[in-house]
């Protein structure tokens, strides 16, 4: 991509970015066209597929579970097609690393509303749960450790007691307690290592920045782009 297009590019997708700036927003164009190994060529669409998606949440992100992992790229295929284009990825990462409590929620729920009814049932928190629980090997029925979990799980959440979990449930618990914004599996990046790695305040130069993202989102030298 010549530096036009990229300059472009870099100006439309920073205008509907809440939670990156224009430099920001430039490396992670950068960062996107060398992860897909190309650029957009007579109309064709580049982008990130389910398993190149996957592979950046587990070796970037310390993800293993595959549901939430699928969940997660659906979150960022917003248009359905298969893959992660560059604009659903800078926007994608925008909520996902930087986004307000309100935002997180949405998408959290959403990752946790598997078959997109707008509900949390039973059967979706027994899936999501199952590799909460270390099975033993004497245990007759594992399974039914995790429905217990399941039921203590509803008894915190399901404020109007309906055997399922509406966002407005869900809200309502992670605003009293913020740890269950992530109940049902880990589906966000540690903030530990946000607060390490994408602070990114005055005190650092342009390449100090653009150092810190690429080595935190898979290690691509700055130098390539110099």
């Amino acid at each position: 991509m010549n530096r036009k297009k990229l300059q472009k590019l870099t100006d439309t997708l920073t205008k509907n970015c809440k939670h990156f700036n224009k430099f920001e927003v430039n490396c992670l164009i950068k960062l996107f066209y060398n992860l897909v190994g190309g650029v957009e060529r007579q109309g064709l669409i580049i982008g990130l597929d389910r398993n190149a998606f996957r592979n950046i949440l587990h070796v970037t992100f310390g993800m293993t579970d595959d549901m939430i992992m699928d969940r997660v790229f659906r979150g960022f295929d917003k248009d359905n097609d298969g893959c992660v284009n560059v604009s659903e990825w800078v926007h994608g990462l925008s909520l996902f690393l930087r986004g307000s409590l309100e935002e997180k929620m949405k998408y959290c729920f959403e990752v946790f509303d598997l078959n997109g009814d707008g509900f949390i049932s039973k059967e979706e928190m027994f899936h999501m749960l199952k590799n909460s629980l270390l099975k033993q090997p004497s245990e007759e029925d594992p399974d039914e450790g995790i429905k217990d979990l399941v039921e203590i799980t509803l008894k915190k959440m399901d404020h109007d007691h309906d055997g399922k979990l509406s966002f407005a449930d869900y809200e309502l618990a992670v605003r009293q307690e913020t740890l269950l914004l992530e109940a049902f599996g880990p589906c966000l990046p540690d903030p530990k290592v946000l607060i390490a790695r994408w602070n990114l305040k005055l005190k650092y130069s342009k390449i100090q920045m653009n150092s810190m993202i690429c080595e935190y989102l898979n290690v691509y030298t700055v130098s390539r782009f110099l």
